[in-house]
Parts: structure tokens; C-alpha cells; sequence
């Protein structure tokens, strides 16, 4: 009988130990990529994904899903740079940003224990994930004017003057 309960014993002392030294964001969240859903209206625009030091590292057509590195360094996250344009349209930039993992912060202080947050989480990139999910962009015609629109003369409606275009008007009257 005494043997049975030293078995009992040794395996509990073997699961706690084992709950306090294991990293809580790297069980529960994810160390591998996470994706990024990227969509605009109209569809089809070109997405060019630039990550902190400039470098392209994906380039195609909405709707799309990227699968982004979460992980820069040794405690350090990513940031990218997305672009999403389409000729006729105005260009639009977003910056998808990585923040902590809630897992990190809760997982370790009830779990993981001191190895998951200094080393683990860190080490694998589990402490990390994107701030953004969806990209769900509208973007809006560009309104080029041509030079020649500057010659012409015509009445309309100070509201239907483009507003920065309304600086280089000139009162003729009082």
C-alpha cells in the first residue's frame, strides 16, 4: 500500500512541475503564422505587403488571405506595411501591428509560470498575435483633374467645387 501512494505522490509533484514549467501561449495560442484576410470594394485591387524593413513580402489581388509572421526576434513582434490600391481609385495604407497574446500574459502568471514568459512564449513567437484580422477596405475613385478643366469656364455650386480646390478661389464681386 505505501508503494501505491509514493507513485500517487511522485506523479503529482511530476504534473505540477510540469504545469509550472511549461509556456502557457505556446500550448493554447499559436507560435506558427497567423492569417490575414484582406478584402476591398471593388475587388481586385492589388495588396503589396511591406514588412518593418521595407522588404516585399507578398503581392497579388483582393479578396486574399496572407499568412503573416508574427514573430521578429527575441521579444520583438512584427509590423507591416499593407497596400491596397486600383487604378481609377485612391491608394489606401494600413499598418498591421502585432501586440501581446493574452494567453502570455494570463497563461503564464496561472500556468506557464516564469520559463514560459522569459523564454518559451518569447522564443517560439507565442507571446505574439495581429492586431488586425480583417482588412475590409472601400476605396474611393480618385478624382484626377485634368489640366485642361483649368481653361474652361463655367458656373456651379460652391458645395460641388472640390475642397482643395476652393483655396485657389478668387472673389470677382461683392
Amino acid at each position: 500500500m505505501k508503494k501505491d501512494s509514493s507513485y500517487l505522490w511522485k506523479a503529482l509533484i511530476s504534473l505540477v512541475s510540469l504545469t509550472i514549467f511549461i509556456s502557457c501561449a505556446t500550448i493554447v495560442g499559436r507560435s506558427r503564422p497567423e492569417n490575414l484576410d484582406i478584402r476591398s470594394t471593388p475587388e481586385q485591387a492589388t495588396v503589396i505587403i511591406l514588412d518593418e524593413d521595407g522588404t516585399k513580402i507578398f503581392e497579388g489581388k483582393t479578396p486574399t488571405i496572407v499568412s503573416l509572421q508574427k514573430r521578429k526576434g527575441f521579444f520583438r513582434g512584427k509590423k507591416y506595411q499593407v497596400k491596397i490600391g486600383k487604378e481609377g481609385y485612391t491608394e489606401q495604407t494600413w499598418t498591421v501591428n502585432t501586440r501581446v497574446n493574452g494567453w502570455y500574459i494570463a497563461g503564464n502568471l496561472f500556468f506557464g509560470g516564469l520559463l514560459g514568459w522569459i523564454i518559451v512564449d518569447p522564443a517560439t513567437g507565442a507571446m505574439w498575435t495581429l492586431d488586425t484580422r480583417v482588412l475590409d477596405v472601400a476605396l474611393n475613385p480618385s478624382q484626377q483633374i485634368n489640366q485642361n478643366d483649368f481653361y474652361q469656364f463655367g458656373i456651379m455650386l460652391l458645395d460641388n467645387v472640390p475642397q482643395h480646390l476652393r483655396d485657389k478661389m478668387v472673389k470677382i464681386s461683392q
